[in-house]
């Protein structure tokens, strides 16, 4: 009975908590952080609860205590205490937060929500190309953040890198088609070379790496049917599918305006005449 009683009085508090903040907190950022700490305090104190209700009363020897609460976690409890330990340490070292892309256990999205032991992400991909919603709602133990490498695009350099193959004919002007893809890639993409740049000088600063080439580069590839321009600029990783898109239309609307100069390829094939064969019978 007394067991009933405390869980009661734990959950009215936490309920209440919350809603206290809800109403006292405008900022949303902190308020969502707050709540999610509240919760995890109940879940501890749950925990430790039921630990002391079943373990006062009959076992005294705290060797003893301290070997059942080893082998709960180890055998019952190893999960659930692996998650909430990981809810800490993403909360506390920021390891990511609700709005980030994050890939992790294999499955990339955008973090919904993070509780005391799920992280619930919007995948992106599978059956979908580029990094569009496939309109599942997946939930990741946050024990994974332990088991695994985590891939954040968003957390301290919110851009990516990303190439753009234009394919030419062997007939067109070269340097004229490089001047025109690289001209048209500073002109789409100035705003966030500039605003990268700031982001990358920060990130020299705080992590041992080297210096990177922010602004767009082309190498050139020749292959057996046509020439191929690779073009690798930097761009918002939320904007990657879009960017390429913009890219694509500018470049061949640059093209197009060279008066055949440089042409677009296409995979040809070429048809050999087979030479007439006269065949004569005798009887």
């Amino acid at each position: 009975m007394r067991l009933l009683l405390w869980l009661f009085i734990i959950l009215i508090s936490v309920g209440f908590l919350r809603k206290l903040i809800k109403r006292r907190i405008d900022d949303v950022t902190v308020r969502y952080k707050a709540q999610k700490g509240i919760e995890i305090v109940g879940y501890i104190l749950i925990i430790l609860l039921f630990l002391i209700s079943f373990t006062a009363d009959s076992v005294k020897d705290y060797t003893i205590i301290i070997g059942l609460f080893t082998a709960g976690i180890t055998f019952t409890l190893q999960e659930l205490i692996l998650s909430i330990a990981g809810s800490f340490y993403i909360f506390f070292v920021r390891v990511y937060k609700p709005g980030d892309r994050i890939e992790i256990n294999g499955i990339k999205g955008d973090v919904i929500d993070i509780d005391s032991i799920y992280t619930t992400i919007m995948e992106m991909g599978e059956w979908v190309s580029s990094d569009n919603y496939s309109g599942r709602i997946v939930k990741i133990s946050n024990a994974f953040v332990f088991k695994g490498p985590i891939k954040n695009y968003s957390m301290d350099f919110p851009f990516v890198w990303d190439e753009l193959n234009i394919l030419i004919t062997f007939e067109s002007d070269v340097a004229l088609a490089k001047e025109l893809v690289l001209n048209t890639a500073n002109d789409q993409l100035a705003n966030y070379a500039r605003l990268s740049k700031a982001k990358w000088e920060e990130m020299v600063e705080r992590y041992y790496i080297e210096n990177a080439t922010i602004d767009p580069t082309i190498a050139v590839r020749l292959t057996d049917n046509w020439i191929e321009l690779n073009l690798r600029y930097i761009t918002d990783y939320k904007r990657r599918r879009a960017t390429k898109h913009e890219l694509f239309t500018a470049v061949e609307k640059s093209i197009s305006q060279t008066n055949g100069k440089v042409g677009l390829a296409s995979a040809t094939l070429q048809l050999l005449k087979i030479p007439e064969i006269d065949v004569n019978l005798k009887k």
